[in-house]
C-alpha cells in the first residue's frame, strides 16, 4: 500500500471509528439518562449521530473523502471505472477494509468509555421484510445524496446534507437506517441501544448492497454523468501533489 492510500486508509479507519462511537456512545447515554423513553432515547441518539456525522466529514473529507461506507466506496469505483476517476480496486479494498476495522474499533471504545466490556455481542433481534426494505431505501437515497452533492458541485454542504438526511432516516425508516455495511458489522460488538444482533447482519447488510444498486440505476437516470464526479464523494479529498507541497 503506498504512503497516500495508507494515509487515506487511516482516515476512513479514525472516521469511521469515531462515526460508530458516536452511534454507540449516545445510545447507552440516552438509554442511561432517560430510562424508560424509547422514544426519547432515539431523538437523543439520532441528534448526537447527525451532528457527529457533519463533524467527522468536515475533518476527514479532504484526506479521504469520508466515505465511512463500503457502499459509497463501492459505488464510487463503480462510476468512476470509465471517467477514470474515483477509487481504484486497490483503493476499495483499502477503504472497506479500513472502515470495517474501524466500526468494530468504535464499538469497542464506547463499550469501555462507559465501562461496559469490551467486547458484547448484541442480543438485539432486526429481522423482516420491513427493516430490509427500510435499509434499501436509507442506503439508496444516501448514496444518491452524496452523488447528486458531488455532481451538482456542492459537496461544501456535504457535511449539513449527509448529517441531516441520517438524522431524518433515523425516524422515517423502521430499521432507524443503518444504512452502512460497515457500521452494520461494528454495532454487532456491543449489547446496547444501538446493537443489532450477529444474526441479524446478514439481512441488513445484503438489503444495503441492494440499496447501491437503486442508487446506481437512480443515478444513472437523474445523474447519468455522475462518475464524472466521483473524485468528489463525499467532499474532495487532497490530491498526493497537494499534500506533497
Amino acid at each position: 500500500m503506498s504512503l497516500t492510500l495508507a494515509r487515506r486508509a487511516s482516515a476512513e479507519f479514525a472516521g469511521t471509528a469515531l462515526l460508530v462511537a458516536a452511534v454507540v456512545g449516545s445510545g447507552i447515554a440516552a438509554a442511561r439518562l432517560s430510562p424508560g423513553d424509547v422514544g426519547l432515547q432515539l431523538l437523543e441518539n439520532a441528534i448526537a449521530t447527525a451532528f457527529a456525522l457533519g463533524a467527522l466529514i468536515l475533518t476527514f473529507g479532504p484526506v479521504s473523502g469520508a466515505h465511512f461506507n463500503p457502499v459509497v466506496s463501492a459505488v464510487d469505483w463503480w462510476l468512476g471505472r470509465r471517467a477514470g476517476t474515483g477509487l481504484t480496486g486497490s483503493d476499495l479494498a483499502a477503504y472497506t477494509a479500513a472502515q470495517v476495522a474501524g466500526a468494530i474499533a468504535g464499538s469497542v471504545l464506547a463499550n469501555l468509555m462507559f465501562d461496559l466490556p469490551a467486547v458484547a455481542w448484541s442480543h438485539t433481534d432486526r429481522t423482516g421484510g420491513n427493516l430490509w426494505l427500510a435499509e434499501i431505501v436509507a442506503t439508496a437515497g444516501l448514496v444518491v445524496l452524496v452523488f447528486a452533492l458531488a455532481r451538482s458541485g456542492r459537496t461544501s454542504a456535504a457535511p449539513a446534507a449527509v448529517g441531516a438526511y441520517i438524522g431524518a432516516a433515523y425516524w422515517f425508516t423502521s430499521s432507524t437506517s443503518f444504512a452502512n455495511p460497515a457500521v452494520t458489522v461494528g454495532r454487532a460488538f456491543t449489547d446496547t441501544f444501538a446493537g443489532i444482533s450477529p444474526t441479524s447482519l446478514p439481512g441488513f447488510v445484503a438489503a444495503q448492497l441492494v440499496g447501491g444498486v437503486v442508487a446506481v440505476a437512480a443515478l444513472a437516470a437523474w445523474y447519468p454523468h455522475a462518475g464524472h464526479a466521483a473524485d468528489a464523494v463525499v467532499v474532495p479529498h487532497l490530491t498526493q501533489e497537494t499534500e506533497t507541497r
